[in-house]
């Protein structure tokens, strides 16, 4: 046990309802302030092996329990968030450095949304039954088997449980592998989830490395579903584990999204969504990190761009009045950085920030914005997942849509316009999964969400998360002759 922002948090694996060691542990440090703040166990293969085991043998006893059983569970679950809202903010605002207001008022809320929403879709999922030469066509969804869950570090709680919630509520039992930069509210959640009286081996917690226990986790051939969301190389080693068991996989891999500014736009506006762009110091995988903004008004674009990121301020993130905290670990803020230096020794100019601050604790990177950046450059083709922004400018709507679909990535866009036939005209142009129009971050778990090209594979929400979690069947019946 450790106790972290006054809470205790059990250091161990969660496997088959009960606490698991692991003869080696690996130290977690806040971005705070460089600290370390726990010891982790570091599972591996014999762990893993351990976690599918006990979700295997659970998986038949979860699967057989009623729809509104389950759904009853979910809901005792996200009230066991609720009632811990406050420690899973501190807990998580310490391990990964995202702001303490935005974890109280967003994000853990969102956490129990996140396990009521696919509860109460789970008791209207279905459609109705058609016909086909007289014949009675009926449509399910049956729970697929254990599911692996690997979570990146940047939205530790609510992104797992985007990807628990309706795996559980399908039917299937879950083991989850959450990023070693951010791992103690997982191990929380294992416990909320057992207060709440889920079955043992339904929800399984491994810690550790992905090398060490991710890769013999999604390799094992019972597991049924791989959901993944992080980087791209990742993905392409857990496609490559998977393949040798056909398991589905959904995969979430970040982008390189634009946010285009036309002409026509409210400014205002536009520079607030802009300076958006910096929340979670950069480490949101829909950022639309590539300002493409028309030539007619990117001077005064500029200019009241400047004037809101200049009043950012950067601090603690305990703080009520930080706007942008701490970069997760040293390792990230060396990769930010040399995105930048590397863009600024092949000409580009930075209007704000572009370096490392040479004092203080904690690994922050101060917000910046890069232009005169050559095309083709990688700062404008790879993702630097950082608060580092690039601005271009355009003369008209064939440009605009040719540049940012200039890329690799496909995962979101965002268009300020006052026109809404360009507004429909270009998004309708756009690569991208989702498209927000005069505003951003809008998310609403009915709607479909994941990327096209790098950006990744596959839907989750609504009818599509359980399109994924189940193995769809239809039964076709001829008619009966009484």
């Amino acid at each position: 046990m450790t106790r972290v922002a006054g809470v205790e948090v059990d250091t161990r694996h969660w496997i088959g309802g009960e606490r698991v060691a692991s003869s080696q542990t690996f130290a977690d440090v806040s971005p705070i302030d460089g600290q370390v703040i726990a010891h982790i166990a570091r599972g591996g293969a014999a762990e893993a092996s351990a976690a599918v085991a006990a979700a295997a043998h659970a998986f038949p006893g979860w699967a057989a329990i009623g729809r509104e059983e389950r759904a009853a569970l979910l809901h005792a679950i996200a009230d066991g968030v609720d009632k811990r809202l406050e420690e899973l903010a501190a807990v998580e605002t310490t391990d990964n450095g995202a702001l303490l207001r935005s974890h109280r008022r967003g994000v853990m809320p969102r956490v129990a949304h996140n396990f009521r929403f696919f509860a109460d879709w789970l008791l209207e999922l279905g459609r109705e039954d058609f016909e086909t030469r007289g014949h009675r066509n009926h449509v399910s969804w049956d729970p697929a088997g254990p599911c692996a869950l690997i979570t990146p570090w940047n939205a530790p709680l609510m992104l797992a449980t985007w990807k628990i919630a309706p795996a559980l509520a399908a039917g299937n039992t879950v083991v989850l592998k959450p990023a070693e930069w951010s791992p103690l509210t997982a191990s929380l959640l294992a416990d909320i989830a057992h207060a709440a009286g889920l079955p043992p081996g339904v929800l399984n917690v491994v810690q550790g490395y992905g090398a060490e226990v991710g890769e013999p986790l999604v390799a094992d051939p019972r597991v049924r579903r791989i959901s993944f969301t992080g980087s791209v190389p990742t993905a392409r080693r857990i496609a490559g584990l998977a393949s040798a068991n056909l398991t589905p996989l959904s995969l979430e891999l970040g982008g390189k999204s634009p946010l285009l500014v036309f002409a026509d736009a409210d400014l205002d506006q536009a520079a607030d969504l802009a300076v958006e762009q910096y929340d979670n110091a950069g480490q949101v995988c829909l950022a639309a990190t590539r300002l493409l903004v028309e030539s007619a008004v990117a001077e005064e674009f500029t200019a009241r761009f400047l004037e809101r990121a200049r009043a950012l301020v950067q601090g603690d993130p305990r703080d009520e009045e930080t706007d942008v905290g701490p970069s997760i670990h040293p390792r990230h803020v060396e990769r930010v950085d040399g995105f930048v230096r590397r863009a600024l020794a092949g000409g580009a100019r930075a209007l704000i920030g572009g370096g490392r601050p040479t004092t203080g604790q904690g690994f922050f990177y101060p917000p910046t914005l890069l232009t005169d950046v050559e095309p083709g450059t990688e700062i404008l083709t790879e993702e630097v997942f950082g608060p580092v922004l690039t601005l271009q400018t355009f003369d008209d709507e064939a440009q605009a849509v040719a540049m940012a679909n200039d890329t690799t990535y496909g995962l979101a866009a965002v268009v300020v316009t006052g026109d809404p036939e360009r507004a429909e005209r270009v998004a309708g142009r756009l690569v991208a999964g989702t498209v927000w129009v005069n505003c951003f971050f809008v998310r609403d778990l009915r709607a479909p969400f994941g990327g096209s090209r790098r950006s990744g594979v596959g839907r989750e929400g609504g009818d599509w998360s359980f399109d994924f979690y189940c193995d769809v069947k239809n039964t076709v019946s001829a008619p009966w002759v009484r």
